[in-house]
């Protein structure tokens, strides 16, 4: 699986997965920083890497039905520093192993991963 990781993530996301044997670069890897969200899901579509975010906007089917991409995870959590993060995203790669993450959308929650579409 290919991975982009959003601006709104520590870095570490990506070396977390790296880690894992999957393929992930991030935002500012690409010199993406600061482009609009459509241009963001667009280079992942064309690319067809799945994208990493904290950005809720990206968890609404209508404007971003799963079956369209390569696959959305959106990290919704209470805290935002980096190691509760990594913390609650490495459950995430956990599941990978079993669930597909190809044209869903996966909402990571920290006690629960809910998954939409694909179907």
């Amino acid at each position: 699986m290919k991975f982009k990781i959003d601006e709104n993530l520590p870095v570490e996301v990506a070396e977390l997965l790296r880690s894992q044997g999957y393929d992930a670069l991030t935002v500012e890897e690409q010199k993406l920083a600061g482009e609009r969200d459509n241009i963001i899901i667009e280079v992942c579509r064309q690319e067809e890497r799945i994208l990493v975010t904290l950005d809720l906007d990206f968890a609404d089917i209508r404007a971003y039905p799963p079956p369209d991409f390569a696959g959305i995870i959106v990290l919704r959590v209470s805290r935002q520093d980096k190691p509760y993060l990594l913390s609650v995203f490495q459950g995430a790669i956990s599941l990978m192993a079993q669930e597909t993450v190809a044209q869903k959308l996966w909402i990571v929650e920290e006690t629960r991963i809910r998954i939409r579409g694909g179907d």
